[in-house]
């Protein structure tokens, strides 16, 4: 399975990348919204996205508006993994357009909970 981490923070990223590999999980990162879409755009083989929701300049909903908007139709599945862990923050994600939610500091045993959840939706459709 090939994981895109988007988040503005490296040490986020390289916890993540550490987190999943030790599961036999490729990641990648990127530190920025654009540079996760410009990933995208390139690499077709990625089955699923972290995304970090608090970024500066372009952040995680503009993202999933941009994502939503887009004539292209293959964009893979997306989870919003947010520091914002208040009331509500789960369902304002959803409705941004996000397939999941997981709230930092990342479970990942919750996160891949979450990812096979999802991928096991996406597979049913």
């Amino acid at each position: 399975m090939n994981i895109l981490i988007i988040d503005d923070d490296l040490r986020n990223i390289f916890a993540l990348k550490t987190a999943l590999k030790s599961r036999g999980l490729k990641a990648e990162g990127c530190i920025s919204a654009k540079e996760g879409l410009d990933y995208l755009e390139k690499e077709k083989g990625v089955d699923i996205v972290l995304l970090d929701m608090m970024m500066p300049e372009f952040d995680g909903f503009e993202l999933l508006e941009f994502v939503h908007q887009s004539p292209r139709k293959d964009y893979p599945p997306i989870i919003a993994v947010t520091a914002k862990a208040m009331i509500g923050d789960r369902e304002r994600c959803i409705l941004a357009g996000a397939d999941g939610y997981v709230a930092k500091p990342v479970d990942i045993d919750k996160l891949l909970t979450e990812v096979n959840r999802i991928l096991l939706a996406e597979s049913d459709d």
